[in-house]
Order: structure tokens, then C-alpha cells, then sequence
């Protein structure tokens, strides 16, 4: 037998242990499992902009036990079980993949999310924006909706234009601001939704960017702090000037 199917069988088999013998197993719902998954899901994201990979590999099998353990509730309620559920994702890649499973002809990346988006509006949907899910972060909400509108090529041209159109919002929230209007969250926002749009066509990820330069900067910030208690000092009774000095020192020693 695959080893593979071995080791996805006795996930199955526990879980059915746990849900029969385990208290805590036993009252958790669909609603409990919620936030836990969410929060699990960010750890994993962690491990990934960590390069944290024996990490990763943990969270992935917390992700997994949460996915089984949705299709074993679901299965107690006669709504769904694991069966039903990996067939359902077999079918729909097996139908969206077309220049695998059938004679469409697609050699490259965008061509085939391109196809996949005309598939998924054959499927019923009545805007390709349907998909993407409302309580998403912002930032990564943003980055979905232009690669869905990509998609039927709703796109600019070239990354030039893109970087244009940022100056042109970078300046009219120059305007709100120095009217200091009401607008000026609206422009705000604007500006950011065109950086989002700049970075794929610089093809970076702006919510991997910008998860990077957190990091570094409370690595940068926790090393300021720990120079400063060398010199008996506290972060928070030192000027702005002595804060920059130590700032400096701070990045100095990161090379």
C-alpha cells in the first residue's frame, strides 16, 4: 500500500478515537474549530516567512488534523465526509485543469488562470470577484481581487503604467491632505491598492513584503533596546536624536 495512504489512514483512525474518547474532541463544532484554524493557519505563515521549515512541516499537520476533523463533524451530521470531500476537489481540478485532462492547449501561467476564471464563471458564478472571500485581510484581499480581474484581462499593460498610476494617487492624496479633507482616508487607501497592483507586476508578494520588513524591524527595534540596557539606558526615557543613534548602531550591527 502507498505509504502515503498509510499515513492518512491512521490520521482517519485517530481522529475517529479522539471524537469517540476525548472530551475536549468531543464538544468542539464547526464554530469552535473556526478561530483555531485561523490561528493556525497564520503559525504556518510564520514558519513560511521564517524559512522555519521543521516548523512548517508541524503546522501543516495541524492544518491537516483541522481538515479532517471538519469532514468527521460534517460526516456526524450527514452533511459531507472526507470521501466526498476529496472527491469534490478531485473533480473540480481534474474539470479546471483542461490542458491536462482534456485538448486545451495552455503553455503558460497565465493562460491558464485566465482559463480557469472563464471556467469557474461557466460554473454559475455571476462575477469573477465571487471567490474571493469577504473577511480576508485587506491587503491580501486586495492582491486577489486584481489577479481575479486579470484573469478576463482587466489588466494594465505594462508595469510602467502601473508605477504612473501610483504617482498620479500618491498625488492626489497630497491634495486631500493639505485640504485637509475628508477624502483623505479614501485617497489612503487608493494609493495602497495601486502599490498591491505594482508589486505583482514586480512579482512579489506585497503581504510576504511587507510581513518581511516587520519582522526586521522588531529584530532591529528588540537589538536597539538590548544596546541600550547594555549602556544602563531604558528606550523610553531617551530623546528621539539619542533613539536614532542607537537605531544606527542597531542596523550596523545587522551587517
Amino acid at each position: 500500500m502507498d505509504p502515503r495512504l498509510l499515513a492518512f489512514s491512521r490520521l482517519l483512525q485517530i481522529m475517529d478515537e479522539l471524537r469517540e474518547q476525548c472530551p475536549w474532541d468531543q464538544k468542539q463544532t464547526f464554530e469552535t474549530l473556526r478561530q483555531l484554524t485561523i490561528e493556525e493557519t497564520y503559525e504556518m505563515a510564520d514558519a513560511i516567512t521564517d524559512k522555519d521549515y521543521p516548523s512548517l512541516e508541524g503546522e501543516l499537520g495541524d492544518l491537516f488534523l483541522h481538515l479532517v476533523f471538519y469532514s468527521k463533524i460534517g460526516s456526524e451530521q450527514g452533511l459531507f465526509d472526507v470521501e466526498s470531500v476529496l472527491h469534490k476537489i478531485c473533480d473540480k481540478l481534474v474539470y479546471r485543469h483542461p490542458h491536462i485532462y482534456g485538448d486545451v492547449k495552455a503553455d503558460d501561467e497565465e493562460t491558464v488562470k485566465a482559463n480557469w476564471e472563464k471556467l469557474k464563471l461557466k460554473e454559475g458564478k455571476k462575477s469573477v470577484l465571487e471567490g474571493v472571500p469577504a473577511s480576508l485581510p485587506a491587503l491580501v484581499k486586495a492582491t486577489r481581487i486584481q489577479e481575479k480581474v486579470k484573469g478576463i484581462g482587466f489588466e494594465f499593460e505594462k508595469a510602467e503604467d502601473v508605477w504612473a498610476k501610483v504617482q498620479e494617487e500618491l498625488s492626489e492624496l497630497k491634495v486631500e491632505i493639505d485640504l485637509k479633507s475628508e477624502h483623505i482616508e479614501a485617497e489612503f487607501g487608493d494609493v495602497l491598492f495601486s502599490l498591491v497592483n505594482y508589486a505583482r507586476f514586480l512579482a512579489i508578494s506585497p503581504e510576504n513584503a511587507l510581513a518581511k520588513t516587520n519582522q526586521k524591524f522588531i529584530k532591529r527595534f528588540q537589538e536597539m533596546e538590548q544596546l541600550l540596557a547594555q549602556d544602563g539606558l531604558l528606550a523610553q526615557d531617551q530623546s528621539l536624536e539619542k533613539l536614532d543613534l542607537y537605531w544606527e548602531r542597531a542596523k550596523r550591527s545587522e551587517q
